[in-house]
């Protein structure tokens, strides 16, 4: 025991000596390194505790990966700077045998010429068309401004071509007249039929007219407050805030964002002269807009929009074929000759199955929409089928995204 002892002891006194020898040769070494340097450096004051990062973080700082930065412009309109639309219902003239043959558009025929003072007991068909009429009138139009009016036919006639449009007044909401549509139909298609067939592109029965602005539909100034309203396109609370931070660098103080709708903006003093050159400051500045992960599918046309953030979390399928042929050969039965009988009919179905498919594909966790598309391009999937496929995939919870049926 007591050799033990002294071993352990001489053992533990060797290692605190190697440990002494070591420390000094590195502060040797580290004391040229130490005299070259600035005091500053090691003699400053105990590290403060850093601020939460939280407080310098900015919405710009997110890693926007590919998503394009756009002008605040173009995924946002100013509250109250609207369009209205106006409507009316009037009568084109000119029509070369292709109009309307009903009652309904000779009684309106004959109430048109009797606003003329003509009371006409018989008016010729084919030679007018009843129409409807509807524009949209963009905000801030003067009187005497001209619009492109829509007009498609509302009776029984065939084609507008070489019409002409009497004037129409085209009301609003509020049942004012704001604009009043006339002249010739522009039309971007035709036909053209003869006794053993016929040819036509787009359709003839809807086209074009001017409409003259007849009412200011804005007396007030455009900016008659020191606050105006920023509403986005698509609703997003990430792209509200990213707005309102994009604004206030530039502006500080002068927007926030209210919701996912909105964004609220204040004119600076400095810029209360000059309003118009704000907004435009405002609407040129870019951010890029959040993209929330959703799924459109339209089940009548079977289209499909995904968004670039859908992701899809690991999971295994497959698809397969089942194609069912079917082959009708009937034949007929002769009866014996020199006999009574009959001849009969005798159905015969050929069935043909067959299956292809069958090959399973794995997605890893958090794979992209790219991914899966190479494997369903690779599988020949249809759009009718992959509609199936999403579907499946949401319901098993693979599906990372917002899916919305159409």
């Amino acid at each position: 025991m007591f050799v033990f002892i002294r071993i352990f002891s001489v053992t533990f006194a060797a290692a605190i000596a190697f440990i002494l020898l070591a420390t000094s040769g590195l502060q040797a070494q580290i004391a040229p390194i130490q005299n070259a340097l600035p005091q500053s450096s090691f003699n400053q004051a105990p590290m403060q505790p850093q601020q939460p990062m939280l407080q310098n973080f900015a919405p710009t700082q997110f890693a926007q990966g590919n998503v394009p930065s756009v002008r605040i412009k173009d995924i946002t309109t100013i509250e109250g700077h609207r369009s209205n639309r106006v409507k009316g219902y009037g009568l084109v003239f000119g029509l070369k045998g292709t109009g309307g043959k009903s009652e309904f558009t000779r009684d309106a025929h004959r109430n048109a010429l009797l606003k003329f003072g003509i009371q006409a007991a018989e008016v010729p068909a084919g030679s007018v068309g009843v129409v409807m009429i509807v524009a949209e009138i963009p905000a801030f139009m003067k009187k005497g401004q001209k619009v492109n009016a829509s007009i498609a036919v509302a009776d029984d006639t065939n084609s507008l071509v070489g019409g002409i449009l009497v004037d129409t007044p085209l009301e609003g909401m509020d049942g004012r007249t704001y604009a009043v549509a006339g002249g010739p139909v522009n039309l971007s298609g035709f036909s053209a039929s003869g006794a053993g067939g016929g040819v036509s592109k787009n359709h003839d029965t809807s086209g074009k007219v001017e409409a003259q602005i007849e009412v200011e539909m804005d007396t007030e100034p455009a900016f008659p407050t020191d606050k105006y309203r920023l509403l986005l396109l698509n609703k997003d609370y990430a792209t509200a805030h990213r707005i309102a931070n994009e604004i206030n660098r530039y502006f500080p103080g002068s927007a926030w964002a209210g919701d996912p709708s909105r964004v609220e903006v204040t004119f600076p003093q400095s810029m209360m002269h000059d309003k118009l050159g704000f907004v435009t400051k405002i609407g040129s500045f870019t951010v890029a807009p959040d993209e929330p992960a959703r799924v459109v599918i339209n089940q009548k046309t079977g289209t499909i929009v995904v968004g670039q953030n859908v992701k899809l979390s690991r999971v295994v399928f497959a698809n397969e074929n089942l194609v069912i042929t079917t082959n009708e050969t009937p034949i007929a039965s002769q009866p014996a000759p020199f006999s009574d009988g009959q001849t009969a009919i005798l159905p015969r179905t050929q069935l043909t199955a067959t299956e292809t498919g069958g090959t399973y594909n794995q997605l890893s966790h958090n794979s992209t929409v790219g991914d899966l598309a190479n494997i369903l391009n690779t599988l020949g999937v249809r759009p009718r089928d992959l509609i199936n496929i999403f579907h499946d995939l949401r319901a098993s919870g693979a599906l990372q995204a917002q899916l919305i049926l159409e």
